[in-house]
């Protein structure tokens, strides 16, 4: 009978690593591609990611007296921070990306306990505001991408490339408008795996990366270097770090409600801390930010399950996935156009994610549209014309020229001169729905 539970907890938890498995690998895929790394630099970025998605799972899971949420949560790069670790890395260097990992875990473990006094600062309206940001300035990203990742290049926007891009965006949909259960829960990896394959017949696949990569390696810390630890870098990642925790946040009330679980606060504070210390681990092995991943809180209802056993299958299973380069290396062969198809529907998800949460928002304020509107023409106004405070100090320039960080700060702040407080602010209960 044990054998037994254990055996549907280890498909269930397969079930977990599928779902997840696209949006894992998008961020080293993204940030990688967006700092030149080589063949041999992504299959290492993309192994360990993996394999620190299994290790900030465990911590999640283990409960004990100083860290661990206990709920069955899995953890993943926070796409979030991609824009900002590509403008790091390219002004700073990648030594620097670490160095504000590190002390951006830092931050969040020390804060935790103060944090989960203070979640009523970031109500729907605040967090709704941020992720929709997100997901809006990440698109332009995904569309370079599905013509071919060169917007100079000769070869940009291709018929074939478009070709492949159009596929795999249609394939997604097909599998949401007509799969069912589990099936839909993939639509995204299915996509990519179609679009590849499509791409492997009309001859745009190199097997190469896979060849060259290792069949097995062990996670080396400071692979890329040793960290530097520059503050407007480490104040730009704090700020994404509170982003993250405040989505966690919602992540946690959700699989609450689910499970018939209360998120009390001492168990925000562990589930903080577990987050920190992932956050730390991945600047140390880097890899990048973790947070609670949404789209398995949905499989999380689909599937009915009450327990971590399955999400601990799951987590072994990503780390013993992320100690075999191979398999890490068969993302890289995934062809641009397609893997922009891929990225465009779930940017478009993070902004509909944000979209919910701002559909709890009481418009009937109408101070609270102007929050909105504010927040979100500053934070894509501010991204797509960065040069607009060229003439400030370039430490100022590091957060003036991020929208996301812009949006952040002027929904924090302009809720708090319009709202104080309590106003807008959500139960647990609304949390769960915004995060659904």
């Amino acid at each position: 009978m044990k054998e037994e539970k254990n055996g549907k907890a280890a498909v269930l938890g397969l079930q977990h690593l599928l779902a997840m498995y696209a949006g894992a690998v998008a961020v080293p895929l993204l940030i990688g591609t967006g700092l030149n790394f080589n063949s041999e630099q992504m299959t290492y970025l993309i192994s360990i990611d993996i394999f620190m998605c299994g290790v900030a799972t465990l911590l999640q899971l283990t409960v004990n007296r100083f860290f661990g949420i206990g709920l069955p949560v899995v953890l993943g790069c926070a796409i979030q921070a991609v824009a900002p670790l590509i403008a790091i890395g390219s002004e700073k260097g990648v030594g620097a990306i670490y160095g504000s990992i590190i002390a951006s875990g830092i931050f969040v473990v020390l804060i935790a306990g103060f944090f989960s006094k203070i979640k009523k600062l970031f109500p729907p309206l605040v967090t709704g505001t941020v992720i929709t940001v997100i997901g809006l300035t990440l698109i332009p990203v995904a569309v370079t991408k599905m013509g071919g990742g060169d917007a100079t290049a000769a070869s940009f926007g291709d018929p074939e490339s478009l070709l492949l891009a159009f596929v795999t965006i249609a394939l997604i949909i097909l599998i949401q408008v007509f799969g069912r259960g589990f099936l839909r829960s993939i639509a995204v990896l299915i996509g990519l795996v179609g679009g590849t394959t499509l791409a492997a017949i009309l001859g745009h696949v190199s097997l190469a990366p896979v060849g060259e990569a290792m069949w097995f390696h062990v996670p080396q810390p400071f692979y890329f270097g040793t960290p530097t630890f520059d503050l407007s870098s480490i104040a730009l990642m704090i700020v994404i770090s509170i982003v993250s925790m405040v989505e966690s946040t919602g992540v946690y009330f959700a699989l609450g409600d689910i499970t018939g679980q209360t998120v009390t606060e001492e168990r925000l504070k562990k589930g903080y801390r577990a987050e920190g210390l992932a956050v730390i681990l991945g600047g140390i092995f880097n890899t990048f930010p973790y947070t609670g991943f949404s789209q398995n809180v949905g499989l999380v209802q689909l599937s009915g399950i009450k327990t971590r056993r399955p999400i601990y299958f799951s987590a072994f299973f990503l780390i013993a996935l992320g100690l075999l380069p191979k398999a890490g290396a068969i993302a890289q062969i995934i062809p641009e156009p397609v893997l922009g198809g891929g990225m465009l529907v779930m940017f478009g998800m993070v902004a509909m994610q944000g979209m919910r949460m701002l559909s709890k928002v009481n418009f009937a304020n109408d101070k609270n549209l102007l929050i909105i509107a504010v927040s979100i023409g500053f934070g894509l106004g501010f991204n797509i014309m960065p040069s607009l405070f060229s003439k400030l100090p370039e430490t100022l320039q590091m957060f003036t020229g991020n929208g996301i960080v812009m949006s952040s700060i002027t929904a924090i702040v302009l809720n708090l001169l319009f709202n104080g407080l309590n106003g807008d602010e959500a139960d647990s209960s609304e949390w769960a729905e915004a995060s659904h």
